[in-house]
């Protein structure tokens, strides 16, 4: 870490995953059952973990339907609000998945990019150094997607694209100096809507993340 804080502000930004979408009900994961509430108590009283998450939220799209869930929109002022920020575990591109926006998994990753030079660029200009990125490669889309509500939305062709996040994100994260974390190493998308985590993958996610955190920090 670039600056010892006496608590050290860890920005969770991601998409329905970071904000704990439960596929059974269509609500929120309670506390304590979301990865990133999770990985606040594994990680201790000398951290604050900030939940960024959003339904639907995209890496650098405009959402047809509702443009707001930019991801690179929000970015900055979230930067901003929350400063200082020591570390930004940022994992988004599933939505970006979506048939409407016709896109591959290196141009997906290589958007993750753009959020990753933004990241580096505005904290070292607003907060005087620039936080660890740990750039999680998204869990993959998983084969019963055809029979989800968000088949559609989704189509076949993503869940070989969502196999291919790994090589590129960690390819992004090796360009821009960052931390890779491939998320489908360890979890799974439920089989409910062969999208969205159940209960079992956040706590293994919070697992594997509060171990890659803390080992940052002996840094």
């Amino acid at each position: 870490m670039s600056q010892k804080n006496e608590i050290i502000n860890v920005l969770c930004y991601g998409d329905s995953n970071t904000y704990g979408f439960d596929p059974r009900t269509g609500l929120r994961y309670p506390e304590g059952v979301r990865w990133t509430s999770r990985l606040a108590m594994l990680l201790g009283d000398n951290y604050r973990v900030i939940e960024e998450g959003c339904n639907g939220r995209t890496t650098i799209y405009d959402d047809p339907l509702e443009g707001w869930k930019n991801g690179l929109d929000y970015l900055k002022p979230c930067l901003n609000s929350h400063k200082p920020v020591d570390v930004v575990i940022l994992m988004l591109g599933s939505n970006d998945l979506k048939e409407v926006f016709h896109a591959s998994a290196a141009e997906i990753a290589d958007r993750t990019g753009v959020l990753a030079k933004t990241i580096i660029e505005f904290t070292r200009e607003k907060q005087g150094y620039v936080p660890e990125i740990i750039l999680v490669s998204p869990p993959e889309i998983g084969e019963g997607i055809t029979h989800s509500v968000f088949y559609g939305c989704f189509l076949e062709n993503a869940i070989e694209r969502s196999r291919q996040f790994p090589t590129e994100y960690r390819r992004v994260a090796d360009e821009y100096g960052r931390i890779f974390f491939d998320a489908a190493k360890y979890i799974k998308p439920s089989e409910t809507d062969s999208l969205h985590l159940d209960p079992e993958a956040h706590e293994v996610l919070a697992k594997k993340l509060s171990e890659l955190v803390l080992e940052i920090e002996k840094k």
